[in-house]
């Protein structure tokens, strides 16, 4: 595929909008990497990465390797994620902190829409594909009200466990990587670990995140190759099903202290924004919503005038 250096710099702004949704639990940069129209590219190129990609190296040179590996494209969106998670971090776990309602009623604009986008794109309705969907549906909100578990003996075994199955997630759409390491306990000793920069969580979690990544991405591309409108209708339900997550107006159920020991929410359950306790910002809350709904059109339409 030909590509111009504008065509990497937008791949690039594609990468920072996937490290932004990464950065918050229960948000997926496997969304935004679908609703931009480089999901499918995107499995093919981590897929790419095998015991093949080894003798190509050793028998033709980095250069055929670097094709092989789609190294362009994979290079622009890693670098865009990189600069997202540096840069927006901070500032989004200010807005956590003190404008979560306008942040998340933003994000419920966004998954809104998606699952608007992704679900136009299912040519076939019938039977199976209806009960295909009710599972996604249901998929999608259990893992938002499932328990999270408190481990404090962790075994470097679970760790990358752990790091495998919060992969998975990421480039699941609907379904977020972190948030799935909150839901094992595993989030704040990671958090933690980055903090106190320790290698051994670190190298476990790292060794998880690498073999979720190669081994899910080649099923979840056979899977697209040969059951594409399945694979649509479940990850259509599964997003509609998280909705709940991104719900802006919630109550804490149950609460983890983070690196700085600080008490921070763990499991919270929705609730109408009528019965908030405190200022549920409803007019503003519901403009974001809009913003965050108009983003996704906004970006479906310039996909549509260059395809």
């Amino acid at each position: 595929m030909s590509r111009t250096i504008k065509d990497y710099l937008v791949i690039g702004f594609k990468g920072i909008a996937m490290g932004a949704a990464d950065v918050v639990p229960g948000v997926s940069g496997g969304t935004i990497a679908f609703i931009s129209g480089i999901y499918e590219e995107l499995l093919g190129t981590i897929s790419s990465v095998n015991f093949g990609l080894v003798k190509t190296l050793k028998n033709e040179g980095i250069k055929a390797a670097w094709r092989q590996v789609n190294g362009n494209f994979l290079a622009a969106l890693l670098s865009g994620i990189f600069i997202s998670i540096v840069s927006l971090s901070k500032i989004i776990k200010w807005l956590l902190e003190n404008e979560a309602i306008l942040l998340w009623s933003f994000f419920f604009g966004l998954v809104f829409a998606s699952i608007l986008y992704i679900g136009k794109q299912i040519e076939k309705w019938n039977f199976k594909i209806g009960i295909l969907g009710i599972i996604g549906v249901v998929f999608g909100y259990v893992i938002t009200i499932l328990p999270a578990t408190n481990t404090s003996d962790i075994s470097y075994v679970f760790l990358i466990f752990s790091g495998a199955i919060a992969s998975c997630a990421m480039i699941l759409p609907g379904i977020s990587g972190s948030y799935i390491l909150l839901l094992i306990g595993i989030y704040p000793v990671v958090m933690t670990a980055i903090t106190e920069r320790n290698i051994t969580i670190l190298s476990a979690i790292a060794i998880g995140v690498i073999i979720g990544l190669l081994s899910f991405s080649k099923l979840l591309k056979w899977l697209f190759a040969h059951y594409k409108q399945e694979m649509l209708v479940v990850l259509t339900g599964i997003m509609l099903g998280s909705l709940n997550k991104v719900w802006p107006w919630k109550k804490t159920v149950s609460t983890y202290l983070d690196s700085h020991q600080e008490i921070k929410p763990l499991l919270e359950q929705s609730i109408s924004p009528f019965s908030f306790d405190g200022d549920a910002q409803l007019t503003l809350a519901i403009v974001m919503a809009i913003i965050g709904f108009a983003i996704i059109l906004i970006m479906e339409k310039l996909a549509s005038k260059k395809q």
